[in-house]
């Protein structure tokens, strides 16, 4: 419980959060996966990725402003659908899609940490991945002014680093040339321009970080005003630090050689500009920036989760005895699970297939259920859940010609969700059919979860 005013994130904070879940694992893996697909035209889906984000990004600020709450996602999806399957069903989809990116990032942190070892050590990537979710769990208890400090200070030296390394890094090997000839090797023949649509999708998980800022509306100093303030701010400084790096790395590797140390490209595209010590310091700042982001990301995952037991979406978490924090608990063995149980790459495909289906949800809501109680351009929702779409067909398509296992989880998932959430919705539902979810609760008590 928040006791005083003392205890709110600052609009400083926020930002330190947000940018802390997207740049620890949007640039740090997903560049040398995003570039598997679309070759030196990698770069170019970074911007295209900012400018679908972009319009993303507008329903989320209008429900944030209107609504502000820890329950962000989860509160925004209730107030459009309704209490119900729906609602339900698409808040534990971007819950699981944000444990999912704690533990790409997990991941991220294990791959590039083992680059300081002999490559015998390479097979400990998920143990150190869950050494980091542990110590993340440890500072998440510890309070929102720990929480914030550790942030903000990451987030400084991490932002900074790593734009001194891409500027640097693109001064010294120039602008890269970018033909977009490039043709996957490891996939079936697809129509062109196919390959780039679908890799979109991990364009934009890189930038999906931003929707754990609406899980602070209880926690943030003057939430109607700071929480869309700090999603366009976490968008803009991710945008310009993810293309000027991008661009570096482009400059200093071939694309073959970045798709081979796709898990730890940044590294190796600092080796043959600075060296052996540009390498290591590249290393340094990829910890710094997965610390943060699993920080960031159990943080508001958990508060999400424990906002769904608190609006009765799911079971009470509250009635689980002995244990402190139920949702904080639960949110990191999850992360723990999936880190031990899948490799990166298919880490970063369900979190995406997830993302974009709730991202539909979300834009949909919006404008079908709300236009009398929120001012908004329909316009833009409307293009917002286009542009989803399309990216989401493709990205499926990819991945049923490429690896199926992935549909085949993601599927098994998503029915598994909605099973759960119609079963948990009839036990809460009366004989005259109405549904005790406890929706008169106010923005006031919901910040004192």
């Amino acid at each position: 419980m928040l006791k005083e005013n003392t205890q709110k994130l600052s609009l400083l904070g926020s930002v330190s959060l947000g940018t802390g879940v997207m740049i620890g694992a949007g640039i740090f893996v997903l560049m040398g996966q995003i570039a598997e697909l679309v070759g030196d035209l990698f770069p170019i889906a970074f911007i295209a990725g900012a400018v679908v984000v972009g319009f993303s990004s507008y329903s989320y600020v209008k429900f944030s402003n209107a609504y502000p709450s820890s329950g962000g996602v989860a509160k925004f999806l209730t107030k459009a659908y309704g209490p119900g399957t729906a609602a339900g069903s698409f808040s534990l989809l971007m819950y699981i899609s944000m444990v999912v990116a704690e533990s790409l990032v997990a991941g991220t942190f294990g791959a590039y940490t083992l680059r300081l070892f002999p490559q015998e050590y390479t097979g400990y990537t998920s143990i150190l991945g869950v050494v980091l979710i542990g110590t993340a769990y440890i500072i998440n208890i510890s309070g929102n002014k720990i929480i914030e400090a550790t942030a903000t200070f990451t987030a400084i030296i991490k932002i900074v680093g790593i734009a001194l390394l891409a500027i640097s890094g693109l001064i010294i090997s120039g602008l890269p040339t970018i033909t977009g000839n490039y043709l996957p090797t490891n996939s079936q023949p697809l129509p062109e321009g196919f390959g780039f649509v679908a890799a979109l999708a991990l364009s934009i998980l890189a930038f999906k970080g931003f929707t754990t800022i609406t899980n602070q509306g209880g926690d943030i100093k003057n939430p109607h005003k700071n929480v869309g303030r700090s999603i366009i701010i976490s968008i803009a400084v991710c945008t310009i630090i993810y293309v000027i790096l991008a661009l570096s790395v482009a400059g200093a590797l071939s694309i073959d050689e970045i798709i081979i140390a796709k898990d730890y490209a940044l590294a190796a595209a600092a080796k043959p500009i600075f060296g052996e010590w540009g390498s290591i310091l590249t290393i340094f700042l990829a910890i710094i920036a997965t610390v943060s982001g699993v920080i960031a990301s159990v943080y508001s995952a958990s508060r999400m989760l424990g906002m769904l037991s608190k609006m009765k979406q799911i079971h009470n978490l509250n009635r689980i005895k002995n244990l402190k924090n139920p949702a904080l608990i639960f949110t990191v063995s999850l992360a723990i699970l999936l880190t031990i149980l899948f490799d990166l790459t298919r880490i970063a495909s369900i979190g995406a297939i997830f993302y974009l289906i709730m991202d539909i949800a979300i834009h949909w809501g919006l404008f079908r259920y709300l236009k009398k109680e929120v001012k908004f351009n329909p316009i833009i929702p409307i293009i917002a859940i286009f542009m989803d779409i399309v990216i989401l067909s493709a990205f499926i398509y990819l991945k049923y010609v490429n690896d199926p296992f992935v549909l085949i989880v993601a599927g098994i998932g998503f029915v598994l969700v909605f099973l759960f959430q119609f079963i948990f919705m009839k036990s809460h539902t009366d004989k005259n059919g109405n549904m005790h979810m406890e929706m008169k609760m106010g923005d006031e008590e919901m910040m004192k979860m």
